[in-house]
């Protein structure tokens, strides 16, 4: 999660770790060190991640395989609120990639008041279908048992899974964790060190009771981002038959990421591709392209790989919609965008694109004297872009100003 501590090795307990991903180990107890541990059951090997605002408008992943993400919604700090602007994009991205989101909240309570500040402001907000996973990510602060087991309880009585996320030793210095742990699932982080790290290592494993999810690493990438592994089958809920396709309820995020993933397809990466040249095919901006798949264009691809791509027609029309009854808001790329009417001359040769990128594929070539009626306007880098709709709910961008100098390259009305 977002704060990330260095924690001691402790030995799993378990004879050998392949024989424990592969078949179900029953419930119970087995003696180390003359302690009695418990045994988890894992047996699911789903790997994922979870993301905050660092991850980016759409998420980072670590791996090509990853099947759920779980992304931070906002945190609470004993009464004060920090939303995550990145959310309710980084859940549409995951749908829009056929993989399973979930949510959770940044947790820093005390007592059953502060339990329902915390989550009267965060239940309504949050994007992921219901029974999906909320978690609870408690690793600071002065928590105890009572207001934890009540704030679980309030999320599984809004009709999520109610998961409690921390470090084993945090947890047990502060709380009852095995009274919580019969009655609620456990999402547990143990690191050996700050290696890139791609596959959980199992004799770092913080056994515990009820464990649902083990974060094996903070560093699932170079620069950091945290992977974990499903041991359960838990990230399935709120999916019909575990299928991301098929939400058990829908959002706006959900319903977004649907579309995305409906009017997008595979491409198998073949050697020679590059972003630029995947892109330049399918008429889209590069970052379009990589942000659709949760990545940026300096991120390597290499032959085999599968990403999702699309014609601008569609992922345009579903990415840049016309945010109705809003003033301003962010689009999938991250820029700042504001409602404003007019028309716009130009004076000298512009391009005309599908995105508001200098490196975004044109549409077309503007001579002087071209008239653009535009709907909205964004900084972004050296310029600022009008947007221009076009039919079937495209929209095609400009640039008309120059946002270091103020010139401008036509006149306005």
């Amino acid at each position: 999660m977002k704060h990330k501590r260095l924690k001691q090795s402790k030995q799993l307990a378990v004879a050998l770790a392949a024989a424990f991903l592969l078949v179900p180990v029953a419930t119970g107890l087995v003696e180390l060190n003359n302690q009695q541990l418990p045994v988890v059951q894992a047996a699911k090997g789903d790997q994922g991640v979870d993301w905050s605002k660092y991850q980016g408008n759409n998420g980072k992943w670590g791996s090509d395989n990853d099947k759920f993400s779980i992304s931070q919604i906002g945190g609470y700090y004993n009464g004060f609120f920090i939303d995550q602007p990145t959310y309710g994009t980084q859940v549409a991205n995951t749908i829009a990639l056929n993989r399973r989101a979930h949510t959770y909240i940044y947790a820093q309570f005390s007592g059953r008041n502060q339990a329902d500040q915390m989550l009267d402001y965060y239940l309504p907000k949050i994007q992921t279908p219901k029974g999906s996973i909320v978690m609870l990510d408690v690793e600071s602060g002065s928590p105890d048992t009572d207001s934890v087991l009540y704030a679980l309880k309030r999320v599984q009585d809004a009709g999520f899974t109610a998961v409690l996320y921390g470090y084993r030793s945090f947890l047990t210095s502060h709380l009852d964790l095995a009274s919580i742990a019969k009655q609620y699932p456990l999402a547990l982080a143990e690191y050996p060190d700050y290696n890139v790290t791609k596959l959980p290592n199992y004799n770092y494993f913080p056994s515990f009771n009820n464990v649902g999810i083990f974060q094996f690493t903070s560093t699932y990438i170079a620069g950091g981002l945290d992977g974990d592994v499903d041991l359960t089958g838990i990230t399935d809920n709120g999916y019909k038959n575990g299928n991301p396709q098929k939400p058990k309820s829908q959002t706006p995020a959900v319903q977004q990421g649907k579309q995305i993933h409906k009017v997008t397809h595979n491409y198998t990466i073949r050697y020679g591709d590059s972003w630029w040249g995947i892109a330049n095919r399918y008429g889209l901006d590069m970052n379009t392209l990589a942000q659709m798949n949760g990545t940026t264009i300096n991120a390597m691809i290499y032959p085999g790989q599968v990403i999702r791509v699309g014609y601008p027609q569609h992922v345009n029309k579903i990415m840049n919609n016309d945010h109705s009854g809003q003033s301003t808001w962010t689009d999938a790329l991250g820029d700042t965008w504001h409602k404003e009417s007019g028309t716009f001359t130009s004076n000298t040769w512009l391009h005309l694109r599908w995105g508001a990128r200098v490196t975004s594929a044109p549409i077309g070539v503007l001579p002087p004297g071209s008239v653009i009626k535009y709907d909205a306007y964004s900084r972004h880098g050296d310029f600022v872009w009008l947007r221009q709709p076009r039919g079937n709910g495209q929209y095609g961008y400009v640039a008309c100003r120059d946002a270091r100098t103020n010139e401008a390259y036509g006149s306005f009305e």
